[in-house]
């Protein structure tokens, strides 16, 4: 079977590059999970993971630039970020 349907190539959305700080922070070396936990788990590990990295102040610059509406970025939960948005 035949198709007069003409190919076009397939574009993508383009690739956000990942940040350098995000090699040397400590989530890197840890797993996802602490980060972005199911709603109502603790985020504690997590908080205590940011308060020990070194990249924190990145990690939070970035989360608050980019919009980040999940998981914990520099050491803030997403209710935290919202709150500290509304308060700038």
């Amino acid at each position: 079977m035949y198709s007069n349907h003409t190919l076009r190539p397939v574009t993508s959305a383009p690739v956000t590059p990942v940040p350098s700080w995000q090699d040397e922070a400590l989530c890197a070396q840890t797993g996802a999970d602490f980060f972005f936990p199911e709603p109502g788990s603790s985020v504690r590990e997590a908080k205590s993971i940011c308060g020990r990295c070194e990249m924190r102040s990145a990690c939070l610059e970035y989360a608050l630039d980019n919009d980040e509406r999940f998981g914990v970025w520099g050491g803030l939960s997403e209710k935290e970020r919202h709150q500290l948005r509304r308060r700038g």
